[in-house]
């Protein structure tokens, strides 16, 4: 494994952009809840270490990962809107072929959430092996991905404001 012994989540607070003027949705998946969770709470301490103020995070829960595709666009459609949206969610590979599909609908159509809207979509989706796999990238020894994709929506945010200055 690429990452092993590596905690990829290591960041400078001080190089986060400015996120007090943006609006991040969160949607997470219950499913694997005890994963997700640990994911939530790492980009919203990133969220709001970078300023974003607490009431312009707005989080909403699905059932699982393959739903996550329909809230993201919701939420990017949603009044007042939003200016990203972070995708949590975690699947873990069973016996059968279900890993497979729910993984690729999940990838796919979040991906195509954010270019259909043209606001970052951050994919936070775990797609591992096993539960200790997910453990350790959820705040474990591999670190929190969902504090990676905080820093990736408020990057994204700085770069398309930098792009579209308004």
């Amino acid at each position: 494994m690429a990452t092993a012994g590596h905690n990829l989540s290591n960041y400078d607070k001080s190089n986060l952009p400015n996120g007090a003027r943006f609006r991040v949705g969160i949607v997470v998946s219950k499913w694997n809840e005890s994963i997700t969770s640990g994911l939530l709470d790492g980009a919203l301490e990133v969220l709001h270490a970078a300023g974003v103020p607490e009431d312009q995070c707005v989080v909403q829960s699905v059932p699982g990962a393959f739903e996550l595709p329909m809230a993201c666009q919701w939420m990017l459609e949603s009044s007042p809107e939003v200016d990203a949206v972070i995708a949590i969610g975690a699947v873990v590979r069973g016996e059968t072929a279900h890993f497979d599909f729910v993984c690729q609908a999940a990838s796919m159509g979040i991906l195509r959430a954010g270019m259909d809207s043209g606001k970052p979509t951050i994919f936070c989706v775990l797609t591992d092996d096993n539960m200790d796999q997910s453990i350790a990238r959820s705040g474990g020894a591999l670190g929190n991905k969902g504090i990676e994709a905080a820093v990736a929506c408020l990057e994204m945010l700085a770069l398309k404001h930098r792009i579209f200055p308004s």
